[in-house]
């Protein structure tokens, strides 16, 4: 199947029209809801809530500027750069059950640090023809197809800063200070898809991401050279056109994650909000692929769904993977609660892919709810020891609502979690009540420094202040992670809860 097929196939503008076309007309798709008089009869009366756009995952509305931000503690000289972290912010949402989390307009948010001092604080929403739209600007140029505003992860790429989004848009090209540039195809080169979740190893210079699409009965392997040009492109048979967020690379393989979430055709035609289904029909698998090519290896495992991958490495015949998963089934399009559900929380887990033997091996290495999970970026591919993730007890509770009702009590807490994978340990740095933690970011103190521990840098993460009704940009020592903060830096607004973003140094 060729990329011609998008002229008259589903895409993300078709979807994002069904949807706003099944809420009009009094019905939310794909809830098991039904539409007209006598199924609102029947319906209970109460309060319906949308759990994904209230308390911590309340949208903003405005794009702020704020300069030399206001301090508790010290930032480290060292910091000379910008941390950025983008999610998704509905800009004019008319009906929340036409909304669903993860299709929200993308937000950037960013604070830029140097010589001790914090900048400045920005937000901006990434400008696609659909946001330039809302917001009353003109948008340069033809419409690209599947434009979207990216809204799931921010990279920064051979001098350009990424905003990233999977299963069709291009992604878009933001400046120093959160302005959008335009859509970036790498230099020509990008055909198709292509993905939120990028593995760059540092070792080679080379860019990795696997990308889909609903109408390609293949997923793709995408290489970037050091030139910022996409040098190979495979294509992987997959059935069922499965949604594959994330995935996993090695020093000499890349680890694909198939699991029972795909393309739902007559949800597609029906309008559904999110168009992918858990399928039990679809087998589990991990698929093993030489970079240098050659033939994918398939091996079955128990189905669950994977979030993210912390990190991958090979060890003699076995390539070990350390990753986040909820327990079957997993809900893309939620259960009316305008969000993904899970009947879990998710979970640290290590897989481990057994070359020799033909098998995974799975173990459960930390079963607290957790997420995000991050890893210092000059280890991609390689041997790691430490680990950073986030817990969010908004989240936790969010994913598992039930068409806008909350689960039954359970304590959740916030906290950002450093795991010590060598010794099976773990530190974690507490945080209050109403205090939502987003993901945390591993800086190096030295980048430039070969001999420095794994762990010699800072875990930073966006932290709401509940006392302020705004967030903190929360600043730890990575090898101090239960003491005091080194630095809050106080912004001017709230950080939603959101999903990923890059620390980019200064050059």
């Amino acid at each position: 199947m060729t990329d011609s097929t998008r002229t008259t196939s589903p895409t993300r503008r078709n979807v994002l029209r069904g949807a706003a076309a099944v809420a009009a007309a009094g019905g939310l798709a794909g809830t098991g809801v039904g539409a007209g008089p006598a199924a609102a009869a029947q319906r209970p009366t109460r309060t319906r809530h949308f759990p994904f756009l209230e308390g911590a995952f309340k949208p903003v509305t405005e794009e702020l500027t704020a300069f030399d931000l206001p301090v508790t503690g010290r930032i480290p000289r060292e910091l000379s750069g910008r941390y950025l972290r983008t999610g998704p912010n509905v800009l004019g949402l008319e009906d929340p059950r036409a909304h669903h989390w993860m299709l929200g307009d993308g937000m950037v948010h960013g604070v830029r640090l140097r010589e001790g001092r914090a900048e400045w604080y920005r937000n901006r929403w990434v400008r696609s023809s659909q946001v330039a739209r809302k917001l009353g600007e003109p948008y340069p140029g033809p419409v690209p197809p599947d434009d979207f505003p990216c809204n799931t992860h921010v990279i920064p790429h051979r001098g350009r800063i990424l905003a990233l989004q999977e299963s069709g848009p291009l992604p878009y090209e933001l400046d120093d200070e959160l302005n959008t540039v335009g859509t970036y195809d790498f230099r020509g080169t990008l055909e198709g898809a292509f993905t939120a979740h990028t593995k760059f190893d540092v070792h080679a210079g080379e860019l990795h991401a696997i990308a889909y699409y609903p109408t390609w009965d293949h997923v793709r392997h995408l290489v970037v050279d050091p030139a910022g040009r996409v040098s190979r492109s495979t294509r992987i048979p997959v059935a069922d056109a499965p949604m594959i967020h994330d995935f996993a690379l090695t020093e000499h393989y890349v680890i694909i994650l198939d699991m029972p979430v795909t393309f739902d055709p007559a949800g597609a035609e029906r309008g559904d909000i999110v168009p992918y289904v858990w399928n039990d029909r679809h087998p589990a698998r991990v698929g093993v692929l030489p970079r240098a090519g050659g033939t994918v290896r398939w091996f079955e495992v128990d189905p669950v769904y994977y979030s993210h991958t912390l990190n991958a490495y090979e060890e003699g015949s076995n390539l070990v993977v350390d990753m986040t998963n909820f327990d079957a089934p997993f809900l893309v399009a939620g259960n009316g609660s305008g969000g993904p559900y899970s009947p879990g929380t998710p979970r640290l887990d290590r897989w481990t892919v057994d070359l020799r033997q033909g098998r995974v091996r799975t173990r459960t290495l930390d079963d607290r709810p957790q997420e995000f999970p991050r890893v210092n970026e000059a280890l991609v591919s390689r041997r790691h020891r430490y680990g950073y993730s986030a817990a969010s007890a908004e989240m936790a509770v969010a994913y598992q609502a039930v068409d806008g009702n909350p689960p039954p009590d359970r304590a959740f807490s916030n906290a950002l979690i450093k795991h010590d994978l060598l010794r099976g340990t773990s530190q974690v740095h507490r945080l209050p009540r109403g205090a939502a933690a987003s993901e945390a970011v591993f800086v190096p103190s030295d980048p430039c420094d070969g001999r420095a521990a794994e762990d010699d840098g800072y875990a930073i993460a966006y932290v709401h202040n509940p006392e302020r009704g705004a967030s903190d940009l929360v600043i730890l020592a990575a090898q101090d992670f239960t003491g005091e903060p080194v630095a809050r830096i106080h912004l001017p607004g709230r950080v939603p809860l959101g999903f990923h973003g890059s620390w980019i140094p200064d050059a």
